[in-house]
C-alpha cells in the first residue's frame, strides 16, 4: 500500500550564484591582502678571461657594390662584365694572400643580381669564405 501517492518529491537544486559571489569576494580579499615583494636581483660575479691578442688578422678582400651596379675591389673600380670576368679580378686580388676572406659591402639600393654576381664570381675564383658587412642602426646616415 502506497499512502503517499499524491505527494511528489522534488529534486533539490543547488543554486551556484551565491557560491560564485562568495568566491569572488574571497578572491578580491586575497588580492588586496597579498603583499607583493620584489625579490632582490642576484649578484653574479662573472669570470674574466685573459686571451692573447690575435697575432695575425685574416686577410680580407673588400668588394663594394654600389646602387647603380658598379663594383670596387679594395677601393679599385672594376670593369663591369660577367661573373667569369669578375672572378679573374678576384683571383688577382687574392693572389699572394693566404686563405682570404671576401667581405661584401652592398648598397641598400643595389640589385640582388649584382650581389649574386659577386657571389658567383667568388665561387668561380675559389673563395670559400664570404661575409656580408652590415651597418648598425645607430650609425645609419641621415639619422
Amino acid at each position: 500500500m502506497n499512502f503517499r501517492r499524491g505527494i511528489r518529491r522534488d529534486e533539490p537544486e543547488i543554486n551556484f550564484i551565491p557560491l560564485i559571489d562568495l568566491l569572488l569576494v574571497i578572491l578580491i580579499f586575497l588580492l588586496v591582502s597579498t603583499t607583493y615583494s620584489k625579490f632582490t636581483e642576484l649578484q653574479v660575479n662573472l669570470p674574466s678571461a685573459s686571451a692573447e691578442a690575435v697575432a695575425e688578422r685574416p686577410t680580407e678582400i673588400v668588394v663594394a657594390v654600389s646602387s647603380d651596379g658598379r663594383y670596387l675591389i679594395d677601393n679599385v673600380p672594376q670593369p663591369q662584365g660577367t661573373p667569369a670576368v669578375f672572378s679573374q679580378s678576384l683571383r688577382a686580388a687574392a693572389k699572394g694572400r693566404k686563405d682570404p676572406t671576401l667581405i661584401i659591402y652592398a648598397d641598400g639600393g643595389a640589385s640582388h643580381q649584382a650581389v649574386v654576381n659577386v657571389l658567383e664570381a667568388a665561387r668561380l675564383a675559389g673563395l670559400a669564405k664570404v661575409n656580408f658587412a652590415a651597418q648598425s642602426s645607430g650609425n645609419a646616415a641621415g639619422k
